[in-house]
This record gives C-alpha cells, sequence and structure tokens, in this order.
C-alpha cells in the first residue's frame, strides 16, 4: 500500500450555486411581474452593478486615462442600450421581458450539459478553455426548444412561421456565447478569474449577465437599423 495521501478532491460548489441561481431568477420573476417601478429599479441596480464591475475589468486592461476612460464609455453604452431594450420589451408584456433572460439560460444549461457529456475540440482554449463545439451546438438546440415552446404557448408574440425558431435560436445562442467569450477575454486580459464576488458560487453580476447583454445589445441595434430602414 502507498503510504502518499491520497489527494483531495476540491469541494463542489454546486449547491451553493443552485442556491443562488434560485434566488437570482426569483428576484428577476418578481421585479418582471411586478413591472412599473419596481422592474425599472431592478434593471438600473443589475445594470448598476454590471458598470462597476466593467470597470474594475477595464481599468487593468486600459494602460492610460484616455484609454480607460473609452472602456468605460463603451462600457456604459454597451449595458444601457441592453438595459433600455429589457425594459422596452417589459412595456409590452411580461412575456416579452421574461423571453430574452430564459433563452439565454437555455443556451448556457444546454451547452453546458452537451459539453461535459460530449467534450471534444474547444472552441477558444485561450480564451474560454471549457467552451466546446459540441457545447455551443447544444446551446443551439436548447434555444431553439426554448424558443419553440414561447411560439407555441404564448403564440401571440410570435408573428412568423414557427420553423423560423430554427434559424432565430442559433442566432441567439451564438449572440451568447460571443458575449460569454467578450467577458472571458476581458477577464483574461485583467488578470482574474471572475468579474466579482457579489453572488456565492457565480462570480460577479457581469458573469451571470454576459450573454444576456450581448443578446439585449444586439436587439437593440438591430431594431434601431430597422427603424432607420423603414424610415
Amino acid at each position: 500500500m502507498s503510504s502518499e495521501a491520497a489527494p483531495i478532491k476540491p469541494r463542489s460548489d454546486l449547491g451553493i450555486r443552485t442556491l443562488s441561481g434560485a434566488v437570482m431568477m426569483a428576484a428577476a420573476g418578481l421585479a418582471i411581474w411586478a413591472g412599473s417601478w419596481l422592474f425599472l429599479a431592478f434593471v438600473i441596480l443589475v445594470g448598476a452593478g454590471v458598470i462597476w464591475e466593467w470597470w474594475r475589468l477595464a481599468s487593468k486592461i486600459a494602460r492610460t486615462p484616455i484609454g480607460a476612460a473609452l472602456w468605460l464609455a463603451a462600457g456604459v453604452a454597451y449595458v444601457s442600450i441592453a438595459m433600455a431594450v429589457l425594459v422596452a420589451l417589459r412595456e409590452q408584456s411580461a412575456t416579452m421581458a421574461l423571453l430574452p433572460i430564459v433563452l439565454v439560460i437555455a443556451v448556457d444549461v444546454s451547452a453546458y450539459f452537451a459539453g461535459r457529456a460530449i467534450g471534444g475540440p474547444k472552441i477558444a482554449p485561450r480564451i474560454s478553455p471549457n467552451k466546446t463545439w459540441a457545447g455551443l451546438l447544444g446551446g443551439c438546440i436548447g434555444s431553439v426548444m426554448a424558443l419553440t415552446a414561447f411560439a407555441y404557448f404564448f403564440g401571440s408574440f410570435w408573428q412568423g412561421p414557427v420553423q423560423a425558431t430554427w434559424i432565430v435560436g442559433p442566432i441567439v445562442a451564438f449572440i451568447a456565447q460571443a458575449g460569454d467569450f467578450f467577458e472571458s477575454w476581458m477577464k483574461r486580459r485583467a488578470g482574474v478569474k471572475d468579474s466579482g464576488s457579489l453572488i456565492p458560487g457565480h462570480g460577479g453580476v457581469f458573469d451571470r449577465t454576459d450573454g444576456l447583454i450581448a443578446v439585449l445589445f444586439v436587439s437593440g441595434l438591430v431594431f434601431f437599423a430597422h427603424r432607420m430602414v423603414a424610415g
């Protein structure tokens, strides 16, 4: 028998992650259901947290005061547009505000389990070593399934054919994953593991909203471009 002690396995944080995730979803769901000033206050609070964590990362990345100021301005614009889109969706209905949140969660969960179950080649190991092409495919499938379910149960919000979800779903998945990669790139450049430590088991607010912010931001750009073209 070897006299060497067996290596101690790191303690799993699945329990605390699950509890924290449930609390976050409950808070978001309550704010969406309540609407009005409570939802607006919730969005402003989350947006302020993301901007603060963005600034903490950017201040480590930028090498000059001007560079830091440009990073801050870009972050404020990026997050503000995303938050404005979410508020505008809530003004239409609670279902519309819930839709992008559910889609991004479906992408994250499906990508996680597909990546763990299948493995395979990494997408960009230097930026995010755990992201695989199999995970991205799983995220696309999860997004399509979630969007199809919404189109079936809440058909009033979906104006096109259900088959269009097969196109929109993967697009949402790609954008959400791109937002995740972008935040991972910022953390790599800043030399930190998480954007913050506010949420137990999850890191910072930016860590939990990176994909959602990207989806909302691109949606805002598409909406404004459509309005300009339509005149």
